[in-house]
């Protein structure tokens, strides 16, 4: 066992914004990640198939209370397609099971793109994570089996060519959380009749976090480790587009203690984020009353924040 093997592993928290490579999976990406940075606890938010690269988020310690936020945004790629094969995978990692000639031109492609924008039914792919009975259909379609999967409503945002020679399709795609892009791909080659299968994909946004933030893992690899945490952005980072409270020692301490603070003209329904002494706590949700009520609060809240509130009243709270 190696000196760095025997290191405990960090109670790191933060955000970091991976630039996965292709040829990788998302969970070796996050194990690759989580080693460098010697932390206790990790998780990526949004699975990016071994064939695809682009933009990883992945939550270190306490962040990854707050992954759901990702997990239901929209995501951007830019994905490659070639016209006149398929595949039993819908990319270029599965099996070829048809070969038709391509007789299409640009002009029918871009009439045919508006099918796919707006609400759209998708089939999930036979090769996915999704569960029956508790298996991955992946699992069930390596023994050569296909089970009935029911549509799922999706929505693309935007579906753009940008290129297409040599039987090649270039498209910028921005799509709501569960679209899968090969079964677009595959599904617009059956609206152009000559069938198509995913080449390449890259996700280049997710929310409001855009892969030129990204810091690809060969860069990381190459950073001393003493600088590896510069890369991080703060857990409260996925929170962004929430309105921010900045609660007074007296809420503080009522919050977490799992009590309600006031906060008048907090909408009902709406969730905020959390800030004490200047320390960010988690997050809360707006009652019909007035008053904002504890939702998810970081570990380190109580500590760092009653901390900061002795320092600066002389007592304890």
């Amino acid at each position: 066992m190696t000196a760095s093997a025997r290191r405990p592993r960090r109670k790191l928290d933060g955000v970091l914004l991976l630039d996965k490579p292709s040829g990788m999976t998302s969970n070796a990406a996050l194990q690759a990640a989580r080693r460098l940075f010697n932390a206790a606890k990790a998780g990526h938010t949004g699975t990016l198939d071994p064939l695809a690269s682009g933009l990883l988020p992945i939550c270190f310690g306490e962040a990854a209370k707050f992954s759901q936020t990702l997990l239901d945004a929209d995501k951007r790629y830019l994905a490659e397609l070639r016209l006149g094969v398929r595949t039993d995978t819908a990319d270029a990692e599965g099996t070829v099971i048809a070969r038709r000639p391509v007789a299409v031109s640009r002009q029918a492609i871009e009439q045919v793109l508006p099918r796919f924008r707006g609400d759209i039914e998708q089939v999930p792919p036979m090769y996915s994570a999704l569960k029956r009975d508790g298996r991955p259909l992946y699992e069930l379609a390596r023994q050569g089996l296909e089970v009935e999967r029911a549509a799922r409503r999706v929505r693309i945002h935007g579906l753009v060519l940008r290129g297409f020679a040599d039987e090649r399709v270039d498209l910028e795609v921005h799509c709501s959380k569960g679209t899968y892009v090969r079964t677009l791909a595959d599904d617009i080659g059956e609206a152009l009749g000559c069938g198509a299968h995913l080449t390449a994909l890259r996700r280049t946004a997710i929310g409001a976090f855009d892969i030129g933030d990204a810091v690809p893992l060969e860069r990381l690899q190459s950073l001393p480790a003493d600088a590896l945490d510069g890369c991080l952005l703060p857990a409260d980072a996925l929170l962004a587009a929430l309105p921010r409270a900045d609660l007074d020692s007296h809420q503080t301490a009522d919050l977490l203690q799992g009590r309600a603070v006031a906060m008048p003209g907090a909408a009902p329904g709406t969730t905020w984020r959390v800030y004490g002494a200047g320390r960010f706590l988690g997050i809360a949700r707006a009652g019909g009353d007035g008053f904002l009520a504890p939702a998810r609060l970081i570990a380190t809240a109580g500590r760092g924040a009653a901390n900061s509130l002795e320092n600066s009243a002389g007592n304890p709270v």
